[in-house]
């Protein structure tokens, strides 16, 4: 390793790469490939290492980003999603504070969100000054996205850009010591998709010891129905006229692709549940469902760090108008969260005793919420939490150090009419970068640099030392609230939504069959009469 005062230079496996020094004498490195360019005879394939260069590779500027359509117009008003031209997306950016494989500082992977479709590593929401700033080495990736990336097909390896996301954990095993980062002190955060993603990740065997600790915000470990998937494909072949194969598709022109995906995807909300792009198991990488392997044990001695905004639903349900309309669909709109939720009737009548003031809207998207997102993770901290007990009674299996669970909720209300503590309005917090005009966009002014500091701290804590300063999940079940006043910690703030689905999950012969699936009844029509009725107007925005 080589540095001149202006513009540090870093040894990697395949070349050498020139960054630049930006504020507070941070060491910034943008757009080093971690893997080949995906084209030609590598698209739709799982990535293959780089080829590597002479000389020393320029690393000023953020790399080319993942094909992927635009975001409509009433969603770009609130996210932004840069686009770099060029083939090498398959890159990542490093902030450290300090080079040199003496430094042994700890290390942060972030993987974006945005449907599996969307999104970027060069979103200035996601700068990685302020972690550099306070002694980790901060790494974000690209990857690939929409269908090219999470197609199914059959003659090509399905979850390509998962297989991406694995092979730039490997290259920070294998390279992150030169930039001063500790290969063994490596947490993987990521927020929706990339919270997904990274249970996925969480759970695959190969996967194993690429980090040490994990943060998903406002993503569960799941996986998608192959079919669901297979629809996706299915409708854009049709809509293309061509096979549904890879190598169809990889003769497509890249920009029509796009445009036919976007269309293809226009109904793809968690509200509506329409086909989209997912995670599958496949037998290799993602060998069974990831919430039931780490139920089970999977990635025990891994600390996580998990949560959600109070209002994530108002991302889906706000923009585009969709609140209004589901308080007039009234009955049939909760007759469509319970075929979205496979829930029976009690469900929805607990919400609206718990809640009385809520309107049709609120409930709907907080009952989808809870489904998709809430009851996941409180039973993978229940899980997590129950590990510690057996391994502090001597009977863990293999007799490790269990990992533990800490659960927060991000509650800061956007200055946006409407929006609330909706989804992505942490992220701006998570990273300090609040005071962007791209957070701004969404969180809106005003946003309090002293909840910022203290959400990026505790971030920062627990990639330090696993502990992000409240008490790990048990019993009482403790939630850490960020922006309901001074952050504070409250046991068991969801506990008594949580219990109504655990009383609506009573095994079919214990239960009446006309409560316990209504879904079979009302999972076609009644989801289809809610998706007429209201009428959408463009894509609208999932995770």
């Amino acid at each position: 390793m080589t540095a001149e005062p202006t513009k540090p230079v870093v040894r990697t496996p395949y070349g050498d790469v020139r960054g630049s020094y930006e504020g507070d004498g941070i060491a910034v490195f943008r757009g080093i490939p971690y893997a080949a360019p995906p084209v030609g005879p590598r698209r739709f394939r799982p990535p293959v290492p780089p080829t590597p260069w002479d000389g020393v590779r320029d690393a000023g500027g953020f790399g080319p980003t993942a094909p992927k359509p635009p975001y409509s117009e009433v969603f770009s008003r609130l996210l932004s999603d840069p686009m770099v031209p060029g083939d090498d997306c398959l890159n990542l950016n490093v902030w450290t504070p300090e080079l040199g494989r003496e430094a042994r500082l700890p290390v942060m992977v972030w993987i974006h969100g945005g449907a599996l479709t969307r999104g970027s590593s060069a979103m200035p929401v996601y700068d990685g000054h302020a972690f550099a700033r306070d002694g980790v080495v901060l790494v974000s990736v690209n990857y690939r996205l929409g269908v090219e990336g999470y197609g199914l097909f059959p003659d090509a390896p399905p979850n390509a850009g998962l297989r991406d996301q694995l092979a730039a954990l490997e290259w920070v095993q294998a390279s992150i010591a030169a930039f001063g980062g500790d290969p063994d002190r490596v947490t993987v955060f990521g927020q929706s998709a990339g919270a997904i993603s990274i249970g996925a990740l969480l759970a695959s065997p190969r996967a194993r010891g690429l980090f040490r600790r994990a943060v998903l915000q406002s993503g569960p470990p799941e996986v998608s129905d192959r079919d669901k998937v297979r629809r996706m494909v299915r409708r854009m072949a049709a809509r293309l006229k061509i096979p549904a194969t890879a190598e169809a598709f990889a003769a497509v022109d890249r920009e029509l692709l796009l445009r036919v995906q976007g269309g293809a995807g226009r109904l793809s909300s968690p509200v509506l549940g329409g086909p989209a792009f997912g995670i599958v198991v496949d037998g290799d990488l993602v060998p069974r469902d990831p919430l039931e392997a780490l139920v089970e044990g999977a990635a025990a001695d891994v600390d996580l760090l998990l949560g959600w905004t109070r209002d994530e639903y108002r991302l889906w349900l706000v923009p585009g108008g969709l609140l209004e309309r589901l308080d007039r669909l009234g009955p049939v709109a909760l007759a469509g969260a319970m075929a979205r939720c496979h829930c029976g009737p009690e469900v929805p009548r607990g919400y609206r005793t718990l809640h009385p003031d809520a309107g049709t809207a609120d409930l709907v998207g907080q009952l989808v919420t809870d489904h998709l997102l809430r009851v996941p993770l409180h039973r993978l901290a229940d899980a997590r939490a129950e590990g510690g007990k057996r391994c502090e009674d001597g009977r863990g299996g293999g007799g490790g150090e269990g990992g533990r669970a800490y659960v927060y909720e991000f509650a800061w209300p956007s200055t946006k009419p409407g929006l609330g503590a909706c989804h992505s309005i942490e992220l701006g917090f998570v990273f300090d970068t609040c005071r962007t005009p791209e957070s701004a966009k969404l969180a809106g002014d005003g946003a309090p640099q002293e909840l910022a500091e203290a959400t990026h701290t505790a971030w920062v804590r627990f990639a330090v030392d696993g502990d992000p300063g409240w008490r790990p999940w048990d019993a009482s079940h403790p939630v850490h609230v960020f922006g309901d006043g001074d952050p504070h910690t409250v046991e068991g703030p969801r506990d008594r939504e949580m219990a109504l689905w655990a009383a609506d999950a009573t095994p079919p012969d214990t239960a009446p069959e006309e409560t316990h699936r209504p879904h079979a009844l009302l999972r076609g029509a009644e989801t289809r009469s809610v998706v007429r009725r209201l009428r959408l107007p463009g894509a609208v925005h999932r995770r």
